[in-house]
């Protein structure tokens, strides 16, 4: 362990993004400053005090450039404009002005593995064979099968449903596109592209932005053979080939061109990288050394409810399983001088508390705290997705498809349907799963206040999606007066992280009783400091067997943190009593224990 400790946390390796936090904002459902039901950049601006009291450092928003808005924004038509409705680039520098002067930065959202059909480089691409933009997407001939019949390329699925590939009159070719056909993927393999991508990371570094959020970015080296995937879906003709274009043979030469970019500005990065299960793969690209990105969003935890049929499909998970997984990448970005981006929460999944607990209106505070705690004081950087801190659920139980917004959800309804026109319990299942991992769980309004839409918006008809009704007990302004809310229990974790930075920050991590399938337990430990973190993922009482490792720090610790007011945890015979949904950080301080080298052991 001590040599281990050497390679975790020398000094050579401390940055200022690791010992941040990151505050995620969508942009359409933050807050609304003219009435006209969607969030804007004027609105966000109002709230920045409520950002530095939560005790954020980075303030990350998903993409507010002009885009036609297929894929909220994850479409852009142009990278040196704003989306009209969120504001003018001056609001982007009041923003950036404002952020600064609370000593906070702002995380722009880059998507550059794909663009918006409408944006002009795809135009004047799609114009003409022999336009000089032709080779900035990626476009190929069609296929004949034995009856003459034109076919894609190849086989590969798109996220958003059907083929990944988009046939285009006019030139008698089709365009790949992963997600939406109005989202056609750029050809990273022509240098031009990577310069205009380039231009685009100095503009905005240059504007003030401390760093990005990188969309796909594992996606935008594809094999150029383009090759079928192996058939997994006999239903369907469309294959998942993400083997082909997931962390392809160029990625890290694309990612060191970006990274040294980043170097040049001591700017943050992070890379969203879905499909990619292997640790080595995303070690690559988060090394230290390596020169690419400061860290990588993973997506196992986000999988792990995922059933065979796919994200709308059932799945129950064991808590062994989520054991493993977050063992398995705090381990690996220690020893392999990496760095962890830890989120339950995001623009994308649903929400925590309705996903991972099965708390009532009567423990939704517990069990949000206890995520919080579980979360926050991992090794790596934590990002809190709005509304997280105070507790928002997944859509109430009453919408139907009707409510829903969601360009995936919508797609998936449709061809589900349309396979499956008669099977009413697959429709049921899956507009209950739409409820629990639907990307709108996450993107209905911030609730602000206790007044009408949740104070999100004056707009007579409401927002352009709807609130969750529960906003009248459950928002901004009742919580952060209230010492005992889910908000302050999260400025409180936020603070531990700065306050015991060797610790938390750069601390080792050790799980504790593998075996338990109700808590989940781990320790942190930093020269003669150690911590015991626990966390009761389930509503009922548990006593726990409290294993030898643990018994020091609940001997003789001192409580950090908890979810119960004033609640000590008290060891009787070796055995703790743990209350429903209830999480403590214990705390011990061993002067003795520690060495000239900085060494500590678990």
């Amino acid at each position: 362990m001590a040599t281990q400790r050497k390679i975790q946390s020398s000094p050579a390796n401390a940055a200022w993004w690791k010992e941040a936090s990151v505050y995620q904002i969508y942009p359409a459902s933050f807050k609304d400053s003219n009435g006209d039901g969607i969030g804007d950049i004027p609105g966000i601006i109002s709230e920045l005090d409520y950002l530095k009291a939560l005790g954020v450092d980075l303030v990350w928003l998903s993409p507010i450039l002009q885009s036609p808005q297929v894929d909220m924004g994850y479409d852009v038509s142009d990278y040196y404009q704003i989306h009209p409705p969120y504001g003018t680039i001056e609001d982007v520098d009041a923003l950036i002005e404002g952020l600064h002067q609370r000593g906070m930065r702002y995380v722009m959202d880059l998507v550059v593995n794909h663009t918006s059909d409408q944006h002009e480089w795809f135009k004047r691409s799609r114009s003409s064979r022999d336009d000089e933009y032709r080779d900035w997407y990626i476009w190929k001939k069609p296929r004949y099968d034995a009856n003459g019949v034109r076919q894609p390329p190849n086989n590969w699925s798109a996220y958003f449903g059907g083929s990944a590939w988009q046939y285009d009159e006019t030139t008698g070719e089709y365009y790949l596109h992963l997600f939406a056909p109005e989202q056609p993927d750029l050809n990273w393999e022509n240098p031009k592209v990577r310069s205009a991508v380039h231009q685009i990371m100095r503009y905005w570094l240059d504007k003030g932005v401390s760093g990005f959020r990188m969309d796909v970015i594992n996606m935008v080296s594809k094999d150029q053979s383009f090759p079928d995937a192996p058939v997994t879906d006999t239903n369907t003709p469309w294959q998942h080939g993400a083997m082909y274009y997931c962390c392809g043979p160029r990625l890290h030469e694309y990612l060191q061109e970006l990274g040294a970019i980043l170097k040049e500005y001591d700017a943050f990065s992070v890379g969203e990288m879905p499909n990619v299960y292997d640790p080595a793969e995303i070690g690559k690209a988060v090394g230290f050394n390596r020169g690419e990105l400061a860290m990588a969003f993973q997506f196992e935890i986000m999988d792990i409810d995922h059933g065979p049929a796919g994200k709308f499909s059932p799945h129950d998970y064991r808590m062994s399983d989520l054991k493993q997984i977050v063992t398995k990448w705090q381990h690996f970005m220690y020893q392999n001088e990496g760095w962890n981006a830890l989120y339950l929460e995001n623009h994308d999944q649903g929400r925590t508390i309705s996903r991972f607990t099965s708390a009532g209106p009567e423990d939704r505070a517990t069990a949000g705290k206890m995520l919080a705690t579980f979360l926050g004081l991992q090794g790596g950087t934590p990002f809190v997705y709005q509304g997280q801190e105070i507790g928002m659920v997944n859509v109430p139980e009453a919408w139907g498809i009707e409510k829903f917004r969601d360009i995936e959800t919508l797609n998936h309804w449709d061809e589900m349907k349309a396979t499956y026109p008669d099977d009413m319990e697959l429709h049921k299942v899956t507009l209950e799963q739409f409820r629990v991992k639907s990307r709108d769980n996450g993107r209905t309004p911030m609730q602000w206040t206790s007044d009408k839409f949740a104070g999100f918006t004056t707009a007579p008809n409401g927002p352009w999606i709807d609130v969750h009704d529960d906003y009248e007990d459950w928002n901004a302004a009742s919580q952060v007066v209230n010492p005992n809310s889910v908000f302050q229990h999260w400025a409180k974790v936020l603070s531990l992280r700065k306050t015991y930075k060797d610790l938390f920050v750069y601390g080792l991590y050790k799980l504790v009783d593998e075996a338990n399938n109700d808590l989940f337990a781990y320790l942190r430990a930093y020269e003669g400091q150690s911590a015991l973190v626990l966390a009761n993922f389930t509503g009922k009482e548990v006593s726990w067997n409290v294993p030898a490792e643990a018994i020091s720090i609940l001997q003789n610790g001192a409580v950090l943190l908890e979810n119960y007011n004033n609640h000590c945890p008290i060891l009787q015979d070796g055995v703790v009593a743990i209350k429903p949904f209830e999480s403590f950080v214990m705390f011990l301080d061993c002067p003795s224990a520690r060495v000239g080298t900085g060494v500590g052991k678990l």
